[in-house]
């Protein structure tokens, strides 16, 4: 292991940062790439952006990336204008709109 970022043969090259809230030794990047991508894309850097499209290729993530239930506002601006993609095919977009703000200064 090279500092922070993983490098051991079959898993992405992503750092634990992303992660912070989970156990990382027990991610199964393959059944749970919608969180892995949804975690990278909320909270990673560049080079974990680069380690999971190195590791799923574009056409998975894009695939995966609208399952993903929390996206910030400016992930999901990012993801939408790199994989040129509508918000409203999002179901964490989607799932925002049916939620009214009560208290929104």
């Amino acid at each position: 292991m090279k500092g922070n970022i993983i490098d051991k043969i079959g898993l992405p090259n992503i750092s634990k940062l992303p992660f912070w809230d989970v156990n990382f030794d027990t991610i199964d990047f393959d059944k749970d790439k919608t969180f892995v991508i949804a975690k990278v894309m909320n909270y990673g850097g560049l080079s974990d952006f680069k380690g999971a499209i190195a590791y799923y290729g574009k056409e998975i993530i894009k695939k995966e990336i609208v399952k993903a239930t929390d996206l910030s506002k400016e992930s999901l601006s990012f993801v939408c204008f790199y994989f040129d993609l509508k918000k409203e095919n999002f179901v964490c977009y989607n799932r925002r709109q049916l939620m009214p703000q009560l208290w929104n200064f």
